[in-house]
């Protein structure tokens, strides 16, 4: 009878198998390298690149947001001061307006003299007097009243937001007065020139002089 045939192995097993240990060992450490060199490549210095990526990205961001932070803190410092001014405005506007408004002038004059509980004698507007930086509006008041109701009319007066001038007071004769519950009081007669004031007009744009001797400009027509 034939023998079996022996199983043959193949000869790159043969080949590392015959190898001695410090060949396997270099082999291995071969290997090894390979595997750290394709890691380090293709995996660590991506993710280095992406960090770094990411850093710069963070400090554009934080530099803009610092950036965004001090324009906001200037808009809200610009938006306050911008109120204040407004405020300002409104004020400056109410002591000194634009218009006359001679009937509200007039008004607060009659209610404040009512509430301080003096008589109107009279209210005569007189006319209006241009300065350089303001019109005077002055009113000639005849009032009477006991010397404590004056003075909380001028009190009162003073309080007013609209800008007012109290000028050329006259006190008249006192009198005794005529309420029989008030025998020991006397009236004051008082005459004074309550004068406020409004913003001049505005100037309005005037034309181009014509030069000498030239034609006067003749009016065009269509054709």
């Amino acid at each position: 009878m034939a023998k079996p045939a022996k199983k043959q192995t193949s000869g790159g097993s043969e080949a590392f198998s015959r190898l001695p240990v410090a060949g396997k060992a270099a082999i291995g450490i071969g290997i090894v390298a390979v595997i750290g060199a394709v890691y380090y490549f293709a995996l660590h210095m991506s993710m280095t690149d992406d960090i770094t990526t990411a850093q710069q990205q963070h400090a554009t961001l934080q530099t803009r947001m610092s950036r965004a932070r001090a324009q906001n803190a200037e808009y809200v410092s610009l938006r306050e001061e911008l109120a204040q001014r407004e405020g300002l405005d409104r004020a400056n506007l109410r002591a000194l307006p634009a218009e006359a408004e001679t009937a509200s002038f007039l008004q607060d004059l009659n209610r404040l003299a009512e509430l301080s509980g003096l008589e109107i004698r009279l209210v005569e507007p007189r006319p209006e007097e241009s300065a350089d930086h303001y019109v005077r509006l002055p009113v000639r008041l005849q009032l009477g009243g006991r010397y404590h109701q004056i003075a909380r009319f001028f009190y009162n007066v003073s309080r007013l937001d609209r800008l007012i001038s109290m000028e050329n007071l006259n006190l008249g004769e006192p009198a005794p007065s005529a309420a029989q519950s008030q025998v020991d009081e006397v009236i004051i007669s008082v005459e004074v020139l309550a004068t406020t004031f409004r913003r001049p007009d505005e100037a309005e744009p005037q034309a181009a002089a014509t030069p000498p001797g030239a034609p006067a400009p003749q009016p065009r027509t269509g054709t």
